[in-house]
């Protein structure tokens, strides 16, 4: 029975992995790709080596005036690449609802020592929320003076009313956060948390109300700090079936494993949609590789025209020296970008040999211009 070289799943005699949805035309190249990356020296580092030292050399003696230099053929237009396809979420996430209105403010004609209490109660809410009281504390230390009790209910419900008002903007923001990170996995220890603040809020319970938001707030950080690898992961899956596609391919049968990856996300099991995501790398770049080393050949060989026209490949020469470094360094996002980076530095200019009243120009008087 064979069986799925990214989730281990039985196989049996469908096409595609039963459980990441991995092609089974796709497996050996996947187990192919696995064994290089375990491999020091990968075949695609060397391929990559032997490129960077076919252009890594001492540059040749620029023509003189009057001699013609090599043509270099224009460019071709680079093919516009398909806009990426957007999975649905994985899930839809539960929804928790936002405000609707604000609570009513303390009635008034309450007893002198609990209406000191309350706004003694909202000034400490205040300071938890950084927000400056000074002029109700000017007002209140007045009118406690005089025992102006009148003053003081009026107080008490401005004080009220903004408070409330704060909150409940501190109770969106967090409810946006939330609704962000709930396309993605899950977030039910913070949905409770908001359930609570938004009855806390209804009560009018301005104190336990943001008790219960500082907690939500813990809460979403401690997700986002333990999302980052996953978001990390995602975002390198999605740029290899990006560039897949940029160069003419389809990931489509290498697409399920990265997606199987978002669903345990959104289940909360964040240790096991970790190692999906980065086995569904490997997945994606057994397709990406002979694409991306064919285009690299064609890169190379634009240098080396470049070059013998008397160009400056420097910086070109750079960016394959970093692509190179990232590749041994398995780190395929930073390839990617890499490669990203060369291409548009070779690609930035379509020089041609210049017709003049003398005969064709010397290389080094042909001026390139950014490519629009």
């Amino acid at each position: 029975m064979v069986s799925c070289p990214v989730c281990g799943a039985e196989v049996g005699d469908h096409d595609a992995c039963p459980q990441c949805h991995l092609a089974v035309s796709l497996f050996g190249s996947v187990r192919e790709a696995a064994r290089e990356a375990a491999d020091s020296d990968p075949t695609y580092l060397k391929t990559i080596g032997e490129l960077l030292a076919t252009v890594d050399g001492p540059a040749p003696a620029r023509p003189g005036r009057g001699v013609p230099g090599p043509r270099l053929a224009p460019r071709e237009p680079p093919v516009p690449a398909a806009p990426p396809v957007r999975p649905p979420p994985a899930r839809p996430p539960v929804e928790v609802a936002p405000l609707s209105e604000l609570p009513e403010a303390p009635p008034e004609n309450e007893v002198p020592r609990e209406l000191k209490r309350r706004i003694t109660e909202y000034f400490e809410i205040g300071r938890r929320l950084g927000l400056d009281f000074t002029d109700f504390s000017q007002r209140s230390q007045s009118a406690a003076l005089v025992d102006d009790i009148d003053s003081l209910e009026v107080l008490q419900r401005e004080m009220f009313v903004h408070l409330s008002s704060t909150i409940a903007e501190e109770y969106e923001a967090c409810l946006a956060r939330r609704n962000e990170l709930a396309n993605l996995l899950s977030t039910a220890s913070a949905d409770v948390e908001l359930t609570a603040v938004r009855r806390a809020i209804g009560a009018g319970d301005l104190s336990g109300a943001q008790r219960r938001l500082a907690h939500v707030r813990e809460v979403l950080v401690r997700i986002e700090e333990q999302w980052q690898v996953g978001q990390i992961l995602i975002a390198e899956g999605d740029l290899l079936a990006e560039t897949i596609r940029e160069l003419g391919g389809d990931p489509t049968p290498a697409i399920g494993p990265l997606e199987e990856g978002r669903k345990l996300f959104a289940a909360g099991r964040r240790a096991a949609a970790e190692q999906m995501c980065a086995r569904s790398a490997m997945a994606l770049w057994s397709l990406l590789e002979p694409r991306l080393i064919a285009d690299l050949k064609r890169l190379r060989d634009r240098m080396t025209e470049e070059r013998a026209a008397g160009l400056d490949i420097e910086p070109a020469l750079a960016e394959l020296r970093g692509l190179s470094t990232e590749l041994r360094g398995r780190n395929f996002a930073g390839t990617i970008l890499a490669y990203r980076r060369l291409r548009s530095t070779v690609e930035r200019t379509a020089p041609t040999t210049v017709e003049g009243p003398t005969g064709p120009a010397s290389a080094a008087e042909i001026r390139t211009t950014p490519s629009a």
